[in-house]
């Protein structure tokens, strides 16, 4: 099995990811992305916010559309540890987030290619072009052994 290299994005990501566990929040890290330029980066952060909205693909959204000076964020690329949950994609769907990146997918709380599958949904506003995997085996790792640390 060939190994790619991870891709800039997703490893500022994983930077994130990791920053996140070691603030006793649940490691994952979001990155928007646009023209090759990162706009935003965020980690989890409703722990230490106490705000159960303070994902990391919300943060990371909210500061791009910050700095876009926009709520749009057309042309963007969202660069994610974890498959977006529902909240989260729903957010993705309201930004116009063009490509989302994510690297391990999430059975129990994935809202991509689990659970409502919201890209899919018949209503949906927007479909972003989704591409899973990249990084997935680093990301995958980074919370099995949060949750290890945790039982």
């Amino acid at each position: 099995m060939t190994r790619w290299p991870i891709p800039e994005p997703m490893r500022t990501a994983l930077d994130a990811a990791t920053r996140a566990g070691e603030a006793g929040e649940v490691p994952v890290g979001a990155v928007v992305v646009k023209q090759g330029v990162v706009i935003a980066a965020a980690h989890n952060a409703p722990r230490e916010r106490r705000d159960p909205t303070a994902h990391a693909e919300m943060l990371a959204i909210r500061a791009a559309a910050q700095a876009l000076g926009s709520e749009r964020l057309d042309g963007c690329d969202l660069w994610v540890t974890l498959e977006p949950c529902a909240m989260c994609a729903g957010a993705i769907v309201h930004a116009r987030i063009a490509r989302v990146y994510y690297a391990a997918s999430d059975a129990k709380g994935g809202a991509v290619e689990h659970g409502a599958r919201l890209f899919d949904a018949p209503g949906c506003l927007h479909r972003p072009e989704v591409y899973a995997g990249m990084g997935e085996s680093e990301a995958a790792e980074l919370l099995r052994a949060f949750f290890r640390e945790r039982r």
